[in-house]
């Protein structure tokens, strides 16, 4: 008697299921989403109000209205979270088949800040002006290489196991994005874009000795670009030998910088002065609504506060490494290690420079620091990571069938 055989078919999940941001039906995925995207809103709310704290008196000094701070950051915000949202909601095939457009664009808007329309802010030559809206096309390239990174790892899934298709074609075009930001004088954005790529890489189950080799040629390669420039080699020799704690030859030269973010840790103690009441903001502390506004959150929400941000971006990085173990595509995978690495790396060096472990970097805190690029991207990048999760619940929540 012959054995009747049968055959699994996947129906199409239900339409209606797209208009949720998250995974339909109960579940850890469904619980993992909602718990991004609080911490996210959470994230992005604090830093909408920091910066409005920060740049508070900066603003009336400079004649401008006292709340520019809120209404520019959060008009950024309202735009990258309507961003979030709307590619929560796009299909990955179609980011899939439009990588190598976002690359060339991407690449794009890089060269453009060596025409006349790029312009130097800090020591780097990093940023465009149209009219008057400014952007820093480094911080938009993160975005489009996680994409397109990913886009790559997925279709050569199977050749993984070769170095050579390791190597090609990621390594050359990281390599030319990487080196266009070191002409322009920025090495934060570097080391960033080496983390993520490399999160992309690990997460994907490239081989470990593979690896290391890239990891190699990369300390190598963030070496060469950091001597190749005589203020970065002065900036790590004066890290090395000045303790700026004790150096008060220094105390308003090089030192001057970190020690009023010290001092403004210092301030805030246990719980904080109060929000509004920071007193390194008063032209004190350099920088304090971007690459030191740790420093004021310490100040004015204390070590709790200050415990309580970095708790925050500990549970989003323990969340998208979670949703890793729920998702099968290879895309997905590759997007949610390159984000977790991204976001990783990219918090630590800012903490990392506010609280002295190493030399001052124009590294933004993710979500919290002043920036609209930067943030909008971070937005976008997590509406990414939500449309491949929202595939994943569809996937794994449609009927199946089991036709004779």
């Amino acid at each position: 008697m012959l054995a009747r055989r049968t055959q699994r078919v996947v129906l199409p999940a239900d339409p209606r299921s797209r208009r949720s941001l998250v995974p339909p039906g109960p579940g850890p995925l469904r619980k993992l989403a909602l718990t991004l995207i609080g911490v996210v809103q959470f994230l992005t709310l604090t830093g909408v109000v920091m910066v409005q704290s920060a740049s508070q008196v900066t603003a009336i000094a400079g004649g401008q209205n006292p709340i520019s701070g809120f209404v520019r950051q959060g008009s950024y915000a309202l735009i990258g979270l309507a961003l979030f949202v709307v590619l929560s909601r796009v299909p990955t095939v179609v980011l899939r088949r439009r990588a190598w457009w976002l690359l060339g664009a991407g690449f794009t808007l890089q060269l453009l800040v060596y025409t006349p329309l790029g312009y130097e802010a800090g020591g780097n030559r990093n940023w465009l002006r149209l009219g008057p809206i400014s952007a820093q096309p480094a911080e938009f390239m993160k975005f489009v290489l996680l994409v397109w990174v990913a886009t790559v790892l997925a279709a050569k899934l199977p050749l993984l196991g070769r170095w050579w298709h390791v190597v090609i074609p990621i390594l050359p075009v990281v390599a030319l994005s990487m080196f266009i930001n070191v002409l322009g004088g920025d090495l934060g954005t570097l080391m960033i874009i080496t983390a993520l790529v490399f999160g992309c890489l690990f997460f994907s189950g490239v081989r470990l000795r593979f690896l290391a080799g890239i990891a190699a040629l990369a300390a190598a390669g963030i070496a060469v670009m950091t001597l190749i420039k005589p203020n970065r080699v002065v900036r790590i020799i004066h890290f090395i030998e000045i303790d700026c704690l004790s150096d008060t030859e220094h105390a308003q030269g090089v030192c001057w910088q970190s020690l009023n973010g010290f001092w403004a840790l210092a301030r805030g103690g246990v719980f904080g002065a109060g929000v509004g009441n920071s007193t390194a903001k008063w032209s004190w502390l350099p920088e304090a609504e971007t690459d030191f506004i740790f420093a004021i959150i310490g100040e004015e929400l204390g070590a709790v506060g200050a415990g309580v941000i970095l708790l925050a971006f500990v549970t989003l990085v323990a969340v998208l490494i979670a949703l890793m173990g729920h998702c099968r595509d290879p895309f997905a995978v590759a997007v949610l290690g390159g984000a977790a690495a991204w976001i990783t790396a990219q918090m630590a060096v800012n903490v990392a420079v506010v609280l002295g472990f190493i030399p001052v970097l124009g590294v933004p805190l993710p979500f919290v620091s002043a920036g609209g690029t930067s943030l909008i991207s971070t937005l976008m990048a997590m509406g990414v990571v939500l449309a491949c999760v929202r595939e994943q619940g569809e996937a794994n929540s449609a009927p199946l069938r089991r036709p004779n």
